[in-house]
């Protein structure tokens, strides 16, 4: 099967990540046959440098014509003088508005060999947690009108922005975030600012409407910044969160910090029909571009993600975040998520890690207690024994785990051992 891909590099570490995303999609495509067409593209402030723009009409047709949208991330210092019309920032709206993005789909689990880099004690992360945001990404006040004007106070100039939410806008996301419970916990909180706002007040009555759609879900109200507060008071207590696009910015950005690094996060914006942008929540970096020191993974599950909603390749996507959870137990880190004293990865070495597992890596039924294979750097197999539903590895299990490159996929994430 062929599928075409734009490619928005962009600025910073974008091409960096999306070079070793690149690599992993086609190791993806030679294990289970398919074939993924690339066309790069620019956006943000490097179209800025080379057009004058920064978003052309060619980058915009030949994502509308693609099947998906890879991106890495645009900015940067180097364009804060730009008028604001023309900032990088723009090619994102641009790209929102002309795909139909709607939806912006940012979970944020706590991988359980990060547990050490979550800023919040363990007793309060307790088992961890798995949250995904749902935000509202063509309304609100990015959208809304922006101006100046003279204060009738006689205080000078007055910036406005202007914040508005239809109701056909705040269906269309509530709808998608119950759906997205039907298939999770089955918990929908919804975040705003009702005691204060108008836009907000319309957003709760409108969600009080369609939650009755939905009776199996459990449906609760919540304002921006109590949820600021109880997503690191008690993150575990979040399923699905939907809010609008100015509170699911910051909410998501500030969910994807509890869970150790923000390197570590995907996204996925699509429209109505399926087709969707995917992209890291983290920003350019600037300061680390060119360095090779950017953690990757949060483009290479954003691939993941490309293949479940977009592609309907589950197993595919499957193999992309086993492969990435393996790397993860082996012990292996970039600077962002390593601990004092342990070895720092590049980019590309990280990379060179998570490719082979996805070779390696198959579905399989699990008997109550199965032998299954750590594989070291140079392909070499080694048996362990694991049994179902144990989440504690013994001791030789994770001394060898720690001196072998990655290892296989434990199906469930189902993990414990000893030699056999």
């Amino acid at each position: 099967m062929q599928y075409n891909i734009a490619v928005v590099k962009g600025d910073g570490i974008g091409p960096e990540i999306v070079s070793e995303a690149m690599k992993v999609l086609d190791k993806v495509g030679e294990k289970f046959g398919h074939q993924f067409n690339y066309t790069e593209v620019l956006a943000g402030g490097c179209s800025i440098d080379a057009n004058g723009i920064p978003l052309t009409e060619e980058t915009i047709e030949i994502c509308k014509n693609a099947d998906s949208v890879l991106l890495g991330a645009v900015g940067g210092p180097k364009w804060d003088e730009v008028p604001s019309e023309k900032r990088p920032e723009k090619a994102l709206l641009g790209l929102r508005a002309a795909l139909g993005l709607f939806v912006n789909l940012r979970p944020a689990q706590m991988h359980k060999a990060l547990s050490d880099a979550c800023p919040i004690k363990p007793e309060i992360i307790g088992e961890g947690f798995d949250i995904l945001v749902c935000r509202e990404l063509t309304g609100d006040v990015y959208f809304g009108k922006h101006y100046r004007r003279e204060s009738e106070k006689g205080w000078g100039e007055v910036g406005a922005d202007d914040m508005n939410y239809s109701v056909y806008e705040i269906e269309r996301i509530g709808r998608r975030a119950f759906e997205m419970a039907m298939k999770r916990n089955k918990k929908v909180c919804s975040v705003d600012k009702a005691n204060v706002l108008e836009t907000s007040r319309v957003w709760r009555e409108t969600m009080h409407r369609i939650k009755d759609e939905y009776p199996e879900v459990e449906y609760s109200d919540m304002y921006v910044d109590n949820c600021a507060m109880q997503l690191v008071r008690n993150p575990g207590q979040f399923d699905v969160i939907v809010t609008g696009n100015l509170f699911g910015d910051i909410l998501s950005d500030e969910a994807s910090m509890i869970t150790g690094s923000i390197g570590m996060l995907p996204s996925a914006s699509m429209n109505e029909t399926g087709k969707g942008m995917y992209e890291p929540i983290h920003g350019s970096a600037p300061d680390s571009a060119g360095k090779g020191i950017a953690n990757p993974i949060a483009t290479i599950l954003s691939c993941a993600m490309m293949l479940r909603y977009s592609f309907g390749l589950m197993a595919e996507a499957d193999a992309i975040e086993n492969a990435v959870e393996t790397v993860l137990d082996a012990g292996h880190r970039t600077a962002d998520i390593a601990a004092k004293g342990e070895k720092v990865l590049f980019t590309s070495e990280m990379g060179e890690l998570i490719r082979p597992q996805l070779y390696h890596w198959q579905t399989a039924p699990q008997p109550r207690a199965a032998p299954l294979l750590l594989f070291d750097k140079g392909g070499r197999a080694a048996s362990v024994f694991v049994a179902k539903n144990r989440i504690k590895r013994n001791k030789c299990a994770r001394s060898q785990a720690k001196h072998l490159t990655s290892c296989l996929y434990l199906c469930q994430k189902e993990i414990c051992g000893a030699e056999t």
